[in-house]
């Protein structure tokens, strides 16, 4: 029987990595190990194997089926509040221009510019197209005329996780499929 996995490069198959309660370490990113950092776990005894590849690699001494998806055996605490970076940003934004909505040419604003006295802070930055972020300039958006349509809040990890679960990567494997919750009810 023909099966994908048997042609797919080792580099291809890396392994969604679930905590010890079975959920994902995180949406955004994706928490997956490439191969090799999976049968180094797998070999220290530090995660279970839950699903595998239908590819193998092998050693002079070892034939090992690649692990699509191993959960820690021990529960690694997520932290409270995610990293301040512009991936995270656009996230908590959803991807889109908190002052016209685009989601094209997305540059982050500070909202009190920094000529202003404004700090690079959760609180003080959001997402905006290059156009009204030229348009706004260095003023703040009551000085611009230009509403913001959320203000600008520090995140929890656990709000940035919900909000990566409406943006699905592009490809899942399937053995995947049973660990992820990105589904149709989400898309509102």
């Amino acid at each position: 029987m023909y099966h994908p996995d048997r042609l797919r490069h080792p580099d291809g198959c890396p392994a969604l990595v679930l905590n010890a309660d079975y959920t994902p370490l995180s949406y955004y990113p994706l928490s997956v190990w490439p191969w090799q950092t999976a049968v180094k776990a797998v070999f220290l005894d530090r995660v279970d194997i839950v699903a595998e590849y239908d590819r193998e690699v092998c050693s002079p001494t070892a034939r090992i089926k690649l692990p699509s998806v191993i959960a820690l055996k021990q529960y690694v605490r997520p932290s409270e509040f995610p990293a301040f970076t512009r991936f995270n940003l656009f996230l908590r934004d959803r991807f889109s221009c908190q002052y016209c909505g685009a989601t094209h040419d997305l540059t982050f604003d500070h909202v009190v510019p920094r000529a202003q006295g404004g700090r690079t802070t959760w609180e003080n930055v959001a997402t905006a197209c290059a156009p009204c972020n030229l348009r706004k300039g260095g003023r703040t958006p009551k000085q611009a005329a230009m509403p913001l349509h959320v203000q600008p809040i520090r995140p929890t990890s656990w709000q940035l996780q919900e909000q990566g679960r409406r943006f699905p990567p592009n490809h899942l494997h399937e053995t995947w499929h049973d660990w992820l919750y990105w589904d149709v009810e989400l898309e509102a």
